[in-house]
This record gives structure tokens, C-alpha cells and sequence, in this order.
């Protein structure tokens, strides 16, 4: 018997889907234990839970995941994101996410970000920003100081807790922010509802995420680097919208997203990706700016709020079989 999470979709609660992709070892035939040692890091022998393409809304996700308490588990374990590619490059990439978010809407009121990690974008805004308090949630507590930091001063809560915003007061957010988040969440709707709740009228919503229908992927099939443990969900800009707009949210716009990356670091995980490992390469760490496969959302809160009653699901509740 599986001890594994079976869910309907996540989005509209169906349960009508097909597989799409499938790892050569198949995540849900093998237990945790033997999973352990496939959570971080690319490996020649891609392991996943496979990937069912939901038949009523097209969202690719898995039908079979961890439960709640086993990714806690999993990701205490987990290194900080993004540590092999360099602050430099790290910084700049989040720096034209912020320009991004600036450009499309008003930086007062409240600022919220959900996996803030060291609060790159967090600094970004208390710089040049009119928010007047911080809601951060980052379940890492090692870095809390230096988040708080970020903030430069300004009011700050901080919480561990990733899926709970009710200390956020309603209609109180001008920006809300979410980097490499949604496609790590089990309830994406539940969240993105909480989050609008807490946006003011015609407060905006950042998420940045994978791009599940880009090239970069078709190319690689199976290799594809997101394809990986830590998604239970992918997007392309047809299934965001949706998502989306069913949270209550309008204007919803989704464009690719430019990351910086250092040379050397492209190319030793373009090796890993297919299958070589290469621990260093000749090449010298020059940053260079690529639209590779990820996509940046922005979307708004409703001029007026939006009816409490989001469309109907089928299939509420999860089971652990």
C-alpha cells in the first residue's frame, strides 16, 4: 500500500487526466527511503513522480506525491537555493524581477513575499519602495537576521509557516511576491486565494515559475531539469491564468522571465542535465542574462473585491492511500 499523498488536481479537482511523463524510475514505486538519496541534485537515472496532463483544466502535475510531513522532513535537509550559482548573478536576476513588478504597479502599502529566501527582492523594495510594513514567510530560520536585515529598518513579521497568512490584514498588500514557490505548493489555489485576500484593490501579485510548454523543455524531454522531486506542479501561460483568474485575481499577464547565470555555471549544469558530471570548467564565471524556460506572471487584485465564492471543485480532499 502506497504511504505516498493521492490528490485530484490541485486546480479544478478533477480526476480525468493522463500520464504525460514518466522518469525511468518512477517515484511512485519506490518508497521514501530509497527516494532520499534522488531529493537534491541531478543524477544520470532521472527520478520523479510521473506527470499526468488533468483533463479539465491542463494542468501538469502529479496525481502521486509526498505527503505534507514528508517534504518537511525532506526539505529540512535541503541546502540553501540557488547557493552553486553565485550571489552576483543571484542579486541581478532579482533585481529585474523587482524592476518588473515596479513598473506595473504602485509600491505602497503593504509588502508580502512568501520563501523570501535571504530577501533579495525584500531589499530591492525597502530601497525603493513606499511600503510601510514587511510580511515575510520563510520556514528557514538560519536566515531570519539576515532577512530582517533586508528590510532596512522598516516594520517586519516574520513567520515559518508557508501556508497561513491570516496575521497579513485583509486588503492591506500594494505587492505580493512569490520567486520559485508555486509549483512547490500542494494547494496553489488555496494560497493564491489567501493572497488575494490580503492584496488592495488593485494591488499586484509577482510570481516567477518554470515554463512547462517552453522549448528548452520540448528539447530535453525527460531530462528537463524541473522535472525533479520538488515540483508537484508545473505551468505554462495558459494554466496560470486559469489558476489565476479561479483565485479571483484580474489582468493577468505572464511574459518570459530573464535570469542571470554565471558561464561556467550553464554549462556544467547543461553537462549534469545530460547525464555528466563535471565538477569544474575552464571557463571564467562572466554573467550573462537568458530567457531559458521560466515565466513571470503579474496579476491584480480586483478594483473592487471579488465575491468570496471561487468556481466549484470536485474532489476536495486528498487521501493517503
Amino acid at each position: 500500500m502506497s504511504h505516498f499523498l493521492h490528490r485530484a488536481c490541485p486546480a479544478c479537482g478533477s480526476r480525468d487526466t493522463r500520464t504525460e511523463m514518466r522518469a525511468g524510475k518512477a517515484a511512485e514505486t519506490m518508497t521514501l527511503d530509497a527516494l532520499r538519496p534522488f531529493w537534491a541534485g541531478l543524477f544520470k537515472a532521472k527520478c520523479f513522480f510521473s506527470y499526468h496532463r488533468c483533463g479539465g483544466c491542463g494542468l501538469l502535475y502529479n496525481p502521486v506525491f509526498f505527503t505534507g510531513q514528508q517534504l518537511g522532513e525532506l526539505y529540512a535537509r535541503m541546502a540553501p537555493n540557488m547557493d552553486a550559482v553565485g550571489d552576483a548573478a543571484i542579486v541581478a536576476t532579482q533585481r529585474g524581477y523587482f524592476a518588473r513588478a515596479a513598473a506595473s504597479g504602485d509600491l505602497a502599502g503593504g509588502y508580502l513575499e512568501i520563501g523570501p529566501d535571504v530577501g533579495h527582492i525584500v531589499r530591492e523594495a525597502a530601497r525603493h519602495g513606499g511600503f510601510d510594513r514587511f510580511w515575510l514567510f520563510e520556514p528557514n530560520v538560519a536566515i531570519h537576521d539576515q532577512l530582517r536585515a533586508s528590510a532596512g529598518g522598516k516594520p517586519a513579521l516574520l513567520s515559518t509557516g508557508m501556508d497561513d497568512l491570516s496575521p497579513v490584514p485583509d486588503g492591506s498588500v500594494g505587492l505580493a511576491v512569490m520567486v520559485h514557490v508555486l509549483d512547490h505548493l500542494l494547494d496553489p489555489l488555496a494560497m493564491l486565494t489567501q493572497v488575494r485576500a490580503k492584496l488592495r484593490p488593485g494591488g499586484t501579485l509577482m510570481i516567477v515559475t518554470h515554463d512547462e510548454s517552453s522549448l528548452l523543455r520540448r528539447l530535453m524531454g525527460e531530462r528537463w531539469p524541473p522535472f525533479c522531486l520538488q515540483h508537484p506542479e508545473l505551468y505554462n501561460p495558459a494554466t496560470m491564468k486559469a489558476l489565476l483568474a479561479r483565485a479571483g485575481f484580474a489582468d493577468v499577464g505572464v511574459e518570459g522571465s530573464r535570469n542571470v547565470f554565471p558561464l561556467d555555471f550553464l554549462v556544467r549544469q547543461a553537462a549534469w542535465a545530460a547525464g555528466v558530471r563535471i565538477k569544474r570548467v575552464p571557463l571564467p564565471p562572466v554573467p550573462i542574462g537568458l530567457k531559458l524556460g521560466n515565466i513571470l506572471t503579474l496579476a491584480k487584485a480586483p478594483a473592487q473585491a471579488a465575491a468570496e465564492s471561487i468556481l466549484p471543485r470536485q474532489g476536495e480532499v486528498a487521501r493517503v492511500a
